[in-house]
């Protein structure tokens, strides 16, 4: 079974400072199932890497990026209008677009495995393949 890849869990495996980075890592060095990177998701964490880390960071970032071995997933036109969806449905819990992508996307590819430190979003969500998401680490 594949995982989707949250920005927030990518972020604090690139950011030694980060509270989450000790687990993210180690969690990573476990899964040998293919790992999906929606698109969107690129742009977010380029952004906290140049933000926090600097435009030397970013460089690297995106030079290593591609040998990550992660799948990038882009989405369709029906994932664009079911995280619409989800945006309005959960508009209470300050829901952001890239999760809503996520969690649209893993519900059309049947994907319930989601690496985030985002227990607080990801755990409210209720896709439509189960009824929860397994959240790592």
């Amino acid at each position: 079974m594949a995982y989707l890849l949250d920005t927030g869990f990518l972020y604090s495996t690139l950011n030694h400072k980060e509270k989450f980075h000790d687990a993210t890592v180690k969690t990573l060095s476990s899964i040998y199932e293919e790992i999906m990177f929606p698109v969107p998701a690129i742009t977010e964490t380029a952004y906290l890497v140049q933000r926090d880390l600097g435009v030397k960071a970013l460089a690297t970032f995106l030079e290593d990026l591609p040998e990550m071995n992660l799948l990038f997933e882009t989405p369709t036109a029906e994932d664009y209008k079911r995280a619409a969806e989800i945006l309005r449905k959960y508009n209470d819990a300050n829901i952001d677009f890239v999760d809503a992508c996520i969690a649209a996307i893993a519900e059309r590819l049947n994907i319930t495995k989601i690496l985030t430190v985002d227990r607080r979003h990801f755990g409210i969500f209720k896709p439509q393949p189960c009824e929860s998401f397994e959240i790592l680490p």
